[in-house]
């Protein structure tokens, strides 16, 4: 499970739909609809929060929202209700190490877009989060 810290808008096609599936299964998990993946590091972010439904249904909205700008058709109806009113920080040391492994994944499936990518100086992090200094997060596995 890969839950980008990322915005999405730096995915490839394949990468946006991944990170729709693997959100709405995120999902599934917090609300404790599904036995799997309920100790995923990844999900430790979300988790965290008063509302963990509030904050993946935030997560969601963007990913939806990108697709939605690419003229792709993700179900609304999946995001439920709850928003989360606050940003939840990531560190620029994840954010680095996120960019590198989205790069080497771009090279491999989508050159033209690594190649757009690469070049790229300035990381955005996804609409639910906001950076802090500091290194990898602990729930990544390097």
């Amino acid at each position: 499970m890969r839950l980008w810290s990322l915005h999405p808008k730096y995915l490839d096609p394949q990468g946006l739909v991944a990170l729709w599936r693997e959100a709405l299964l995120a999902r599934a998990v917090l609300s404790g609809s599904t036995r799997g993946y309920r100790h995923h590091p990844q999900l430790t972010r979300f988790s965290s929060q008063a509302s963990p439904l509030a904050a993946i249904g935030s997560y969601l909205q963007a990913i939806q929202s990108e697709a939605t700008s690419r003229g792709y058709v993700f179900d609304r109806s999946k995001l439920g209700r709850a928003r989360l009113r606050t940003r939840i920080p990531v560190t620029d040391g994840q954010l680095e190490y996120e960019w590198r492994h989205l790069l080497q994944k771009l090279a491999a499936r989508s050159p033209a877009l690594h190649e757009q990518w690469a070049a790229h100086a300035e990381r955005e992090c996804h609409p639910l989060f906001h950076v802090r200094p500091g290194p990898v997060e602990p729930w990544e596995r390097t």
